[in-house]
């Protein structure tokens, strides 16, 4: 790790690819960009270029590197390759004193690996999640273990989380718990008022997110199915961001598109998704972030997996893990459709993911940190150095 004085400020690379990188370290880099502390140096991947150009100027990020990683249906391992290639070459150019890594992505791992090739700290924001089940979600399961055995700073979003990464033998002294930064963007966003909602009608309004690699092909043409029996009840809107994926949109195409009671769109830019995740009165997703941003507007969320890695959701009442099976999608959603005292349980249950500041309490611990005198520890490998 490079000496650094407290005169200099911190140059913290942000490495971001995805739309929920971006959403997440948003709040980041827009403090870093106003405190004197700091240089941030945001770096995109473009893991998912066309989602992720679409929002970053509405979030006030300013991308210092843009790099072109994605091929035509791309295997994870060429992809992975590339990331580290291409990232370690920009690490090697700008030399940061920390590399900041979000949450569970290719190019989180990818970013966190080129790091410590490099020698430079790594900090992990949304640390210790876990399902315990390595391959479910895939591969994001496996990519958090990974980047944790290799983070010096681990930003947790709940004291549950913190409670993974130390049982798994992690220092508590490079564990904080911060709260999730996705409840500093979304109040961000509720603040500055803009975006449309993409709902058409004043009928019971579903927002659905379907997307994950473990509930492609069988399992997602179910759930399109059971969105089909819901629509056929003749009082719900359901709005449908359709996922770029094309194994995604071919599953859920085929089951529900030119049927009535469906809002089909393409991907919502967050600012948009965010207006119509306030106007909905309930959520069916795959997806993890939603399940961490819905309790903030008080949005009953039924997660359409089998493991979640945020269980303090379904703990305090605000979600409910209910699988992937059609006829249960179905009877747990009309339930709370039909259900006023149970759907007032659920959106009434509060969020346990944070109180929007996790972002200040990220920039105070790097600040404190980094700019103390070089000890032991403090090297790219972490608690774990040999040196």
């Amino acid at each position: 790790m490079s000496v650094h004085t407290s005169a200099v400020p911190v140059r913290a690379m942000l490495v971001l690819g995805t739309r929920p990188e971006a959403i997440k370290l948003a709040p980041v880099a827009r403090a870093m960009a106003s405190d004197l502390r700091f240089e941030p140096v945001v770096v995109a991947t473009g893991q998912h270029r066309e989602m992720l150009h679409q929002m970053l100027g509405l979030l006030g990020v300013d991308v210092r590197t843009a790099l072109d990683v994605m091929r035509e249906r791309q295997q994870l391992s060429e992809l992975t390759a590339r990331l580290v290639g291409e990232l370690g070459g920009v690490i090697r150019a700008q030399r940061p004193d920390t590399v900041v890594v979000q949450g569970d992505t290719t190019t989180a791992l990818a970013g966190a690996l080129a790091a410590f090739y490099e020698r430079i700290p790594v900090a992990h924001v949304e640390a210790g999640l876990r399902t315990g089940v390595m391959d479910n979600p895939f591969p994001e399961e496996l990519n958090r273990c990974l980047i944790g055995r290799m983070a010096r700073w681990h930003f947790t979003p709940t004291p549950r989380a913190a409670g993974h990464l130390t049982r798994e033998g992690i220092p508590a002294e490079g564990v904080f718990t911060t709260g999730n930064t996705v409840v500093d963007n979304l109040l961000w966003v509720l603040a500055e008022g803009a975006g449309t909602s993409a709902f058409r009608s004043c009928a019971k309004r579903i927002l659905v997110t379907l997307h994950r690699r473990e509930n492609q092909g069988h399992r997602m043409r179910g759930m399109g199915r059971s969105l089909c029996r819901l629509a056929g009840r003749g009082d719900v809107e359901i709005v449908l961001p359709l996922h770029r994926s094309p194994a995604v949109r071919d599953a859920l195409l085929c089951e529900v598109d030119g049927r009535e009671g469906f809002t089909l769109v393409d991907p919502l830019d967050y600012v948009d998704f965010v207006a119509t995740l306030a106007e909905c009165d309930l959520v069916l997703t795959d997806s993890g972030g939603i399940q961490e941003e819905a309790p903030t507007l008080s949005k009953p969320v039924l997660v359409l997996r089998t493991t979640t890695e945020r269980p303090e959701a379904v703990e305090a009442g605000a979600a409910r893990l209910v699988g992937t099976d059609p006829e249960t999608i179905v009877s747990a959603a009309g339930r709370l459709l039909d259900d006023p005292a149970e759907y007032r349980r659920m959106a009434g249950a509060g969020n346990p993911f944070g109180d929007g500041r996790a972002a200040a309490r990220i920039l105070a611990r790097l600040a404190e940190d980094v700019t103390a005198e070089p000890a032991a520890g403090l090297t790219a490998s972490g608690p774990y150095s040999t040196a």
